[in-house]
């Protein structure tokens, strides 16, 4: 088949010569649902079948390939007996066993009297080598198709590599000539391959096996290109036009002189950043990343206060119910003196209640709304909404903050935050269309968490410590890395601990993970805000999010498991206000070096930012946790890490050029990568 129009490669896989409905199921479990996926599953290996051994040469268990004469065809009448060719050659004659076949098709590939080249995996039966069901079958004249490495794709049942041989060679042997998106004199400068070679390279060589490959660098760069033009686009959509809000900064500063504690320079910096953008007559749309404990929520109620003293309605949006009730009391607290109104809002919230929540945000007579997610669903209407606080949200991807930002309308700013410190490899991959600020400092009240490690065999030594921390009305963290015991791995499982536990402290345990129902969660973790339990035993379902005041201390088993960016997460839980916080990593012997690395960064450092880059160096973002589970993975092939002069050369060529971006010239790279789809869906 020859593939003339290059856009064919986006139709789907059915109109490949040999897929039909079957078959494209099977493909589609892989994610092969368009020829393009084709392109972008490439080999993790290949099969060597380079080599042809003589019969006397075979060994059992190794796929081989053979030059033989076909001398006899047996098929035996007798139901579940194999059908049986004998083939040899001048060293020894071997059978070529088939079950379920055809034969006329047998026949057919095996001409009597005539060489073949057989290719497939030896096996030993009745003190004879034979090769059953071989994988390749082909005349003499057609050894090049066998005789070489065949490159090795991870595939599912119902396809094998012949099948999908086929499929796939139909697609790279006749790559249709696009027209390279990147100039010739980019390319040579840049040592960029060429995309068609490079493609071709990657499913005929062991290049897709090596990320610093020059081919392999090529659809990297693309990737990442195709990321920051998405972000790009996305960045102009959103930095709109609109009304400049007016800043009160005698009320800004009426509001700071009451507060308990003074702003850090770090907070007062991000203070002024986050107001010239709401005095500025393009919308914000900015990040604010501040440490556990540096003090974003203070900052983003100032920036609120400012906006609704302009005369617009503010709204700040968490991911639990709990710790949009913890702001709203803080809310209250603070702006109890200045004619705020404010209201909480959840899915929890009763109808009743619900309805005249909505009926007063629609008359306007609501200032400032807190909750969950239920703020921005479709029957709220705001009368006149003009900013947005979104706190420890990391599931927004490119699309959905998009669609957050026309929800607000033309005026409405809109603040994400997050606890999360991520490196600055990375930073413009996930957030290249936002602006970003960061909080460095923590307030000067906080003393640093003292960080210690201790065997897990010497366990018992900590119940007297634990006993002493009760008795002075502190609470504890206990984290585990598992729900249940596993036969599998040797961690320590919650419902096993808190058994533990519980026998030693009767009723001063609770129990949280991932798989307990909301409502038993959300109590739980009310008892323990409202001190009626001590200890707190848990998954890291604690990572992020809520503020317990009361506990200082947590202990984290099996600390070696989890990498660095986790452990600093579930640390910063403790010490939040001005007691002293003390975390306990238990470990097991026969530490890897890493391991050792891990825990020796993390009792010398409290710097998140620090800490998430040395994270990244140690562990690779493929196999970074903590942004893996926030849906913060963008890339396929790209790696931040491996390929930061990549990430470097892509951010100049895109976010630093000065003209506008073709997209004639860059569709065919946009719908490569899927993001075609979410630039048009962003179009007003």
């Amino acid at each position: 088949m020859t593939l003339v129009k290059k856009y064919f490669i986006f139709e789907n896989v059915k109109k490949l010569k040999g897929v039909g409905p079957t078959l494209s199921k099977y493909l589609k479990v892989r994610k092969i649902e368009k020829i393009k996926d084709i392109i972008l599953n490439l080999p993790y290996s290949e099969t060597d079948r380079s080599q042809i051994s003589n019969i006397n040469e075979l060994e059992a268990g190794k796929i081989q390939t053979i030059k033989v004469v076909v001398k006899k065809l047996n098929f035996p009448r007798i139901k579940n007996l194999p059908n049986t060719i004998q083939c040899e050659d001048e060293t020894g004659k071997i059978d070529i066993s088939y079950f379920n076949s055809f034969e006329g098709y047998l026949r057919k590939i095996y001409p009597l009297n005539q060489i073949v080249i057989i290719s497939g995996k030896v096996g030993y039966f009745k003190n004879k080598l034979k090769i059953t069901n071989p994988d390749y079958v082909t005349p003499i004249e057609n050894r090049g198709y066998v005789v070489k490495n065949i490159p090795k794709y991870k595939l599912t049942k119902g396809i094998n590599e012949k099948k999908y041989r086929f499929i796939s060679e139909q697609i790279i042997e006749n790559l249709p000539k696009i027209e390279d998106w990147l100039d010739e004199d980019f390319k040579r400068k840049n040592k960029l391959m060429n995309w068609n070679e490079a493609i071709k390279r990657l499913h005929n060589s062991d290049d897709s096996k090596n990320k610093k490959s020059i081919s392999y660098r090529r659809l990297v760069f693309d990737e990442i290109c195709a990321n920051f033009i998405t972000l790009s686009e996305n960045r102009k959509r959103l930095k709109r036009k609109k009304i400049s809000k007016q800043i009160n900064k005698n009320f800004q500063k009426k509001i700071i002189s009451h507060l308990p504690f003074s702003l850090t320079d770090s907070q007062e910096k991000v203070l002024k950043e986050i107001n010239s953008d709401l005095k500025s007559d393009e919308r914000m749309f900015r990040i604010l990343q501040g440490d556990v404990g540096s003090g974003k929520t203070i900052i983003s109620l100032l920036t609120i206060a400012n906006v609704i003293s302009d005369g617009y309605q503010c709204a700040l949006m968490t991911p639990t119910e709990i710790l949009s009730q913890q702001h709203f009391k803080l809310a209250k607290k603070i702006f109890e003196n200045y004619n705020i109104n404010i209201e909480f809002l959840s899915g929890k919230t009763d109808s009743k209640k619900r309805k005249e929540i909505l009926k007063k945000i629609y008359n306007g007579k609501i200032d400032f709304l807190i909750g969950t997610h239920a703020l921005f669903q479709k029957k709220i209407d705001f009368q006149n909404l003009g900013f947005v606080v979104i706190d420890e949200q990391h599931k927004f991807g490119v699309k959905q903050r998009s669609d957050l930002a026309k929800k607000g309308g033309k005026n409405c700013d809109v603040l994400l935050m997050s606890a999360t410190p991520i490196p600055r490899t990375m930073m413009m991959s996930l957030y290249g269309d936002m602006d970003i600020s960061k909080i460095t400092e923590k307030p000067s009240v906080r003393k640093k968490i003292i960080t210690l490690s201790k065997p897990e065999k010497k366990i018992n030594e900590l119940w007297t410590f634990l006993k002493e921390q009760i008795e002075k009305k502190n609470q504890i963290f206990w984290v585990c890395p598992l729900i249940q015991g596993s036969k599998f791995l040797d961690y320590s499982s919650a419902n096993e601990k808190f058994e533990i536990i519980n026998k030693k402290f009767p009723g001063k345990v609770g129990l949280i993970h991932g798989s307990l129902e909301k409502e038993v969660k959300d109590e739980v973790l009310k008892n323990f805000l409202n001190k009626k339990i001590s200890i707190l035993v848990s998954t890291t379902v604690i990572e992020v999010g809520i503020d317990f005041p009361n506990a200082n201390l947590i202990i984290i088993e099996n600390a070696n498991k989890f990498g660095l960016s986790q452990l600093h997460q579930l640390r910063g839980r403790v010490g939040r206000s001005d007691k002293q916080g003390i975390c306990i990593l238990l470990f097991k012997d026969g530490l890897s070096k890493n391991a050792i690395k891990r825990i020796k960064i993390l009792k010398e450092s409290e710097d998140g930012f620090f800490i998430a880059e040395e994270d990244l160096k140690l562990r690779g973002f493929g196999d970074l946790t903590g942004y893996q589970q926030s849906g913060e993975k963008n890339f396929r092939f790209a790696d931040p890490f491996v390929h930061d002069d990549l990430f470097k050369m892509a951010e100049n060529l895109i976010f630093n050029i000065n003209k506008e971006i073709n997209h004639k010239k860059y569709h065919f790279l946009l719908k490569l990568f899927d993001k075609a789809e979410i630039i048009n869906s962003n179009e007003d």
